[in-house]
């Protein structure tokens, strides 16, 4: 009986050294988290920061804008809930996008779009150009509410997705506190000038975004979809927890 129970310890150990993790690349550890997956899945979701910073900012920048610009109760109203309408238009359009030109560059077009957006809020001299910057403004943000959470799921190993999709909700209400910290900061200001910086602030995280695209790979599943495989598997080697689990 002792020989079995011997021979039956070595054969599961023997078991268990097969399964250990082989050689692991890229500064990332077999039991951590990728560091270059959360990098990008971080990324991903500072697109997501805008929402939350438009509604918190949006929030103290009307009393201002509306002794500025002189504009109605309605007109506040109006500029104020076009964002959200025209984010429901981005989203149903950045499907389609994402599928053509890639979850990455669907990206660029969500901080471009939101970039246009802030700069035209930012520098408005009446209220149809404060308008249009709102709407062109929740084109980006739709793009960006449906974009970010798709990438961030295709690049995620399966064992870290849940914790690396709930970014882009951490982002949005992240967003909300930075958007009343900037209106309290800025309140003291001229109010000719401080509601101009208060919505010109958002177009920080497009800058950002358009920078780091740069450093961040496209979707293994859709460089798959295109029948660019040997792109796919550089890709998965880059953000698995290892070389076993990209296989």
């Amino acid at each position: 009986m002792a020989t079995e129970e011997a021979q039956m310890d070595t054969t599961e150990m023997e078991s268990q050294q097969q399964r250990a993790p082989g050689k692991v690349g890229f500064g990332h550890g077999s039991t951590g988290l990728n560091k270059y997956t959360l990098l990008c899945a971080l990324l991903a979701s500072t697109n997501s920061i805008v929402l939350g910073y438009d509604i918190g900012v949006m929030s103290g920048a009307v009393l201002f804008i509306k002794e500025n610009l002189k504009i109605t109760s309605v007109q506040v109203e109006i500029s104020v809930g076009s964002l959200n309408v025209f984010s429901l238009i981005g989203s149903l359009a950045s499907g389609k996008a994402s599928d053509y030109i890639g979850r990455r560059y669907t990206l660029v077009i969500a901080a471009a779009t939101f970039l246009v957006g802030a700069l035209l809020m930012g520098f408005a001299p009446s209220f149809p150009l404060l308008l249009g910057g709102r709407i062109v403004a929740g084109m980006g943000v739709g793009y960006s509410l449906m974009i970010s959470p798709v990438y961030t799921a295709e690049i995620s190993p399966a064992m870290k997705r849940g914790f690396l999709t709930a970014l882009p909700d951490v982002f949005i209400v992240s967003g909300i506190l930075l958007g009343y910290i900037v209106n309290y900061s800025l309140s003291g200001l001229p109010h000719n000038i401080n509601w101009r910086l208060m919505l010109g602030f958002a177009a920080v995280p497009a800058v950002a975004i358009g920078f780091g695209v740069t450093a961040m790979p496209e979707s293994p599943r859709w460089l798959v979809t295109k029948g660019r495989i040997d792109e796919a598997k550089k890709v998965l080697v880059k953000i698995s927890d290892s070389c076993e689990e990209a296989e």
